[in-house]
């Protein structure tokens, strides 16, 4: 069998990690710690603008060897060079992964099928440069002359999940003349709220689909196409002043009444949840302005030439993957939960779902062999200090192993007394308790009566990873993300999937395709689905007939 061919579980490494731990696996940390006084910094590492400490996880550096020995034998190198060199590493689709041409400095070169990318990649952000400045300093104005003071981003995935994420977690940088809305949701009820109470002379809409197609942003798109030419008089030559398109499709565009002057181009070798530092950005960077969107652009950057570049037993990214192989892949780990202390990054952990989830969500390798592992675990969380009061009861005292990346910043945006003193100090202990629990020993050393010990116990050996920046910027945001995004890729490497498509998403908007017009016939439509779907589409008629 030859080293591509081999599966991950009959790899000398992964048997080396299956023996490892059997022997590992009731080791406590609180032993780990006693045994070793220097582990809080051995396990460390600093590089990038970020500290990361990884010594509360249940590993030894004979666990680390194995892993790192794990990755060179599953060519992690050579995807990472593969990736960074343009070839097609997205197998079911034909195509080159190029996030990162996206963020290369000017000057650079990446190839996809022998064309330097990188001068059209900036030909773009300085056309949304361009706009930008036009819009946020009031030049663009609207049909009737007004200025624009509402930006509305019609989205759905990448092109929604980004831009909001992008959107709170900058808000400190933003223009705050101007509002700013996301609309993803075909609900109407998105839509409704988010002109709820806005002037249509005053609206700015961006309509980000590649091929302006897609049916949830197409039908919002519509709706806020009637919703504006209402409030402006009919006149369809408003249209031009109010929208504009993120999109590769000028006839649609066009058609749509969007003047094509104004539409972004993105490619096809950016994936939508990845697509963020693309055009998807623009209202991004009407929010930040331009200088602070391309510092984001430098914090990316500056994690990938450390990705591509540092030797794996020092790579954050690798190193951050290999601990998900070896939680997902041996203690059977089914969650991990993202933790970050700073109110601005509370719409970070659903980015990072589609990010994680979407990428690696797959159930066959590259060759379409079904695997015989766990991939692509599941990625929630809140921010910090309000989980503590909601789901931290179950990471600390349940069934379960979950995990935890914990995320704060030396410095806050917004001083206020003793509050980040306070906020810091939850994201050390929530670690230190996580690690080291509570014994029956101590709590009955506390006075607790026999009856309630086993209620106060604190088993501990929960794992986390904790990662310090000095504050949040533009630049260290784009770190952050590229951390994740490269973590992603190393798993996807290591676990030998595809991390660039996303077929599961297709079968259900298809069946949806074909339920709509059954849902809206006048006549009842034969139905043809299983008996619990036509039940149900049934009683929706019925009851929608009955109650209009």
């Amino acid at each position: 069998m030859t080293a591509a061919t081999q599966t991950l579980t009959g790899r000398p490494a992964w048997k080396a990690l299956e023996q490892h731990f059997q022997s590992i696996r009731e080791a406590h940390l609180r032993t780990l710690f006693a045994e070793d006084p220097k582990r809080g910094e051995r396990f460390a590492l600093e590089d990038v603008g970020l500290y990361f400490d990884y010594s509360k996880n249940r590993i030894t550096e004979e666990t680390l060897k194995l892993l790192l020995q794990l990755a060179n034998e599953t060519g992690l190198r050579r995807r990472i060079d593969a990736m960074f060199r343009g070839d097609k590493i997205n197998v079911t689709e034909n195509r080159a992964v190029l996030h990162v041409a996206l963020r290369a400095p000017r000057g650079e070169s990446i190839l996809v099928d022998g064309e330097n990318v990188v001068p059209n990649v900036h030909a773009v952000l300085d056309k949304m440069a361009a706009f930008s400045d036009r819009v946020r300093s009031g030049e663009w104005k609207g049909h009737t002359g007004k200025r624009i003071r509402n930006v509305i981003n019609i989205g759905i995935g990448g092109s929604d999940l980004g831009p909001v994420m992008a959107y709170e977690a900058l808000r400190h940088y933003s223009e705050r003349g101007l509002a700013f809305r996301f609309v993803s949701n075909v609900d109407g009820t998105d839509f409704a709220e988010a002109v709820h109470d806005l002037d249509p002379a005053e609206t700015l809409f961006i309509v980000s689909s590649k091929t302006f197609t897609t049916l949830e942003t197409m039908t919002n798109a519509h709706s806020a196409r009637d919703w504006s030419l209402q409030g402006l008089g009919g006149d369809s030559r408003a249209v031009a002043k109010h929208f504009v398109a993120v999109s590769t499709n000028s006839a649609k565009v066009s058609e749509f009444g969007i003047d094509t002057a104004n539409m972004f181009e993105f490619w096809d070798w950016v994936g939508g949840r990845y697509s963020m530092d693309s055009a998807i950005g623009l209202s991004t960077m009407i929010a930040i302005g331009p200088d602070n969107f391309r510092d984001l652009l430098t914090g990316f950057h500056e994690m990938d030439e450390h990705f591509r570049t540092a030797p794996f037993e020092r790579n954050l990214p690798v190193l951050m993957g290999l601990l998900v192989i070896w939680y997902s892949g041996f203690f059977r780990a089914e969650t991990i939960a993202v933790l970050p202390y700073e109110q601005y990054l509370k719409r970070f952990p659903a980015y990072l779902q589609q990010l994680t989830m979407e990428s690696n969500g797959k159930h066959v390798t590259l060759d379409g062999t079904v695997v015989d592992y766990p991939t692509g675990p599941i990625y929630w969380g809140e921010p910090g200090t309000n989980g503590q009061h909601s789901f931290y009861q179950l990471i600390h005292q349940g069934t379960r192993l979950i995990p935890c990346d914990f995320i704060g910043f030396v410095h806050t945006l917004n001083p206020l007394g003793r509050h980040h003193d306070m906020l810091l100090a939850n994201v050390f202990a929530q670690a230190e308790a996580l690690a080291f629990g509570k014994t029956a020993e101590q709590v009955k050393a506390e006075g607790t009566p026999d009856s309630l010990v086993p209620h106060r116990v604190f088993q501990g050996n929960r794992p986390s990873n904790t990662i310090i920046v000095e504050k949040l910027t533009p630049n260290t945001l784009g770190k952050l993300i590229a951390l994740y995004e490269h973590s992603v890729f190393t798993q996807g490497a290591i676990w030998n999937i595809d991390s660039f498509d996303q077929w599961g998403v297709e079968l259900g908007k298809v069946l949806a395709q074909r339920i709509i017009p059954e849902l809206e016939a006048k006549t009842e439509p034969k139905l043809e689905h299983d008996s619990s779907t036509s039940s149900l589409i049934l009683r929706y008629r019925q009851l929608k007939e009955k109650t209009s």
